[in-house]
This record gives C-alpha cells, structure tokens and sequence, in this order.
C-alpha cells in the first residue's frame, strides 16, 4: 500500500536514516534494488511493519518492511548523502 505523506516537509537530519532495497516486487517502477534509500522514521509506519522512504519518485512512501535492510555507513559518509538530499 503505497501512502504519500502530507503536507510534504523535509525531514530534520535526526529523523532520517538510509537503507538499503532488497526486494521491490510490484514496484519495480518506484524501487530499484541495490539502491540506498532515504527512510524517514514514522512511527506509524513502523508498527504498521511499514518503512517511508523517498523513492524513484522523489516523494515518501510507505513500503513493507521486508523491501529493506538497515545499513551502518560511517558518520562522514551520512553527512556527504544528507547534505545531498
């Protein structure tokens, strides 16, 4: 079930995290796997065991979980992909 969020803001830097797609079955269109994703934490999302991210079309979406792995980067590579986003 794809839900955008509204109004649409940027996320603050403590809020966002990146992962990684694993599976984008029936959205092959919206995600593509092997890419880093932006995830904006949403806690409803979360115990819906859903995951918003920013996807191929710019804009958040919630996607199931199960499309995503968490992933540690080093503090300087975050910082280089949040300044980019």
């Amino acid at each position: 079930m794809l839900t955008r969020s509204h109004p649409k803001t940027k996320p603050k830097p403590n809020d966002v995290r990146f992962v990684i797609c694993i599976e984008n079955e029936g959205y092959e269109a919206s995600l593509e796997r092997l890419k880093l994703y932006l995830e904006i934490r949403d806690s409803d999302a979360k115990s819906n065991d859903q995951v918003r991210v920013i996807d191929e079309s710019g804009e958040d979406y919630l996607y199931p979980n199960r499309f995503f792995a968490t992933i540690d980067l080093p503090q300087s590579v975050r910082r280089v992909l949040r300044a980019a986003v």
